[in-house]
């Protein structure tokens, strides 16, 4: 064997094994990719389902023993303190901790808003279309996003753009009365929260997330925030009725 040979790993640089060595390595790199991508995505859903499901009964048990509304600012606190605990511990066995805290501490504030429709004439059906429509929104989003593979990167900056928005207004609210805005406001979290679930799919498809912890939470957050917020306008339709 020649030093040019060598240099081929270890077949001849003019005979055939050469080439099939060279297509044996290129046909494993993305095999492995796809197997990569399928883990993530796998992973993602099924920590997706466990935290909606722990989120729905700590949420009921909220309702059960009258837990009362925490007030914006605890809530906004305990939100982005655990936030921020599950991107610190993403990396590790921690981060799964982290995030059923996050999301059972959502789930409890959620309780409070929940009975709160409870007590309207038709509060069971207000929620159960937005339980309804937010499921089908997600999963119809979610399969556009893997049946076409489409590259929703694009939506990164209005994401972000949005995000610090909304999050000026919650704000705001806090100081102001805002509740003549409540619907154009609602409407707006519904939008992003749908831009959200595309783009966080897409990354997910495409290699740009590869942590299932992060990509859960992002999805869940969307889900949650849809949900809410179809809940404030079915409940502004239905008292207009």
């Amino acid at each position: 064997m020649n030093e040019r040979d060598q240099r081929n790993g270890g077949f001849p640089s003019n005979r055939p094994g050469a080439l099939a060595y060279a297509r044996s390595t290129a046909d494993a790199l993305p095999q492995s990719a796809a197997i990569e991508l399928s883990r993530v995505l796998r992973n993602t859903y099924l920590l997706l389902g466990l935290t909606l499901a722990w989120s729905a009964i700590v949420a009921t048990l909220a309702m059960v023993f009258s837990v009362p509304y925490l007030g914006p600012i605890v809530t906004l606190i305990g939100f982005f303190g655990l936030l921020f605990a599950v991107h610190k511990t993403a990396n590790s066995a921690m981060g799964l901790v982290m995030v059923f805290a996050l999301t059972g501490f959502m789930g409890l504030t959620l309780g409070p808003i929940l009975t709160h429709y409870m007590a309207l004439a038709n509060g069971p059906s207000l929620i159960a279309s937005a339980l309804g429509t937010t499921a089908l929104a997600f999963v119809g989003l979610s399969a556009y996003a893997l049946v076409t593979k489409k590259d929703f990167s694009f939506l990164s900056g209005f994401l972000v753009a949005g995000t610090f928005v909304i999050l000026g207004v919650v704000l705001a609210g806090i100081f102001f009365d805002l509740s003549a805005f409540q619907g154009a406001i609602s409407a707006a979290v519904v939008l992003l929260s749908c831009a959200l679930i595309l783009w966080q799919t897409s990354a997910i498809i495409h290699g740009g997330e590869t942590n299932y912890i992060l990509a859960t939470v992002s999805l869940y957050v969307s889900i949650y925030n849809l949900f809410l917020s179809l809940l404030q306008l079915f409940g502004m339709a239905g008292s207009d009725d």
